[in-house]
């Protein structure tokens, strides 16, 4: 059997933070038809303790996200710059998720700093009916930094992560 244990508290904010701010997209797991998990990946951005998705109506996950308005997140190092494959630096979260209107200021606040991360690709999607914003908040989530350095926060509370630790009991 496995158990875990959470050690002192660390603040890991600096390195997480970093590979989300490197990365522009992130693998999202979405309920499908029948509960069963579906599996994508989408550019994003952070906003305060928010993540935001503009997503299609067309892609399989708008509809499960609007069945089922939660998704675990994935955002991971990329391959090239790792130092072991094994042990690629990656953030993980479990969040809610809330389609924000297009009515809404947030929508053109949010756009807004889409096209600023991610270019001129926004201003068409704005347009196009069948593309959504969702604000996507964290529940909670891990961040792996390397082999025995494993960290659980809640939210994004990054500063107050607890250092996990697996043990085998017989």
């Amino acid at each position: 059997m496995t158990g875990n244990e959470d050690k002192e508290e660390e603040n890991i904010s600096i390195p997480a933070l970093a590979l989300l701010n490197k990365m522009k997209s992130l693998q999202l797991a979405t309920i499908g038809e029948n509960n069963e998990p579906a599996i994508s990946y989408t550019p994003f951005i952070m906003h305060k303790q928010h993540i935001y998705i503009l997503i299609s109506a067309l892609a399989a996950h708008t509809q499960h996200l609007a069945k089922h308005p939660q998704a675990a997140l994935l955002v991971i190092e990329d391959e090239h710059d790792c130092q072991n494959i094994f042990a690629r630096k990656r953030l993980a979260l479990e969040c809610d998720a809330q389609f924000i209107e297009r009515a809404h200021q947030q929508w053109n606040d949010r756009l807004d700093l889409f096209a600023e991360r991610h270019g001129n690709t926004v201003a068409l999607l704005k347009r196009l009916p069948d593309f959504s914003l969702v604000e996507l908040t964290p529940k909670h989530g891990s961040y792996i930094q390397g082999f025995g350095q494993a960290y659980r926060f809640n939210g994004l509370a990054l500063d107050k992560a607890k250092q996990a630790s697996a043990t085998i009991e017989k």
